[in-house]
């Protein structure tokens, strides 16, 4: 089964800044919304942030002032953009699909590994 497809992460300085990617062809086809989650050191993943098919979207109360999401139905993809990054950002991030139509529902990805450190 297909999966989204993370990328853009990197080791940053903080104060740094970061756009992560999450590609999956058909995703914009079939209405699908997007969520952000981040895994730090531990086993649980947080939510991040969310954007629904029609473009409303949601960010962690914590981090808005600095995250952003979007997306771009053209090329299937959704984008987290990261500012002013901080270490408590360190983490792995995915991006997990959803919607009305049951192929919106993925398995989790590879993740994109973001990690701020001076």
């Amino acid at each position: 089964q297909e999966q989204p497809v993370e990328s853009g992460g990197g080791l940053v300085q903080p104060g740094e800044s970061l756009r992560l990617s999450c590609t999956l062809p058909g995703f914009t086809a079939h209405k699908c919304g997007a969520e952000w989650h981040r895994q730090g050191a531990g086993p649980y993943r947080d939510w991040i942030s969310t954007i629904w098919t029609h473009g409303e979207t949601s960010v962690k109360s914590s981090v808005k002032d600095r995250f952003n999401v979007s997306k771009d139905d053209a090329k299937d993809a959704v984008y987290l953009q990261l500012t002013g990054l901080k270490p408590e950002d360190t983490g792995t991030y995915f991006c997990k699909t959803f919607g009305y139509a049951p192929w919106c529902t993925k398995n989790w990805g590879q993740g994109t590994q973001v990690t701020v450190s001076s």
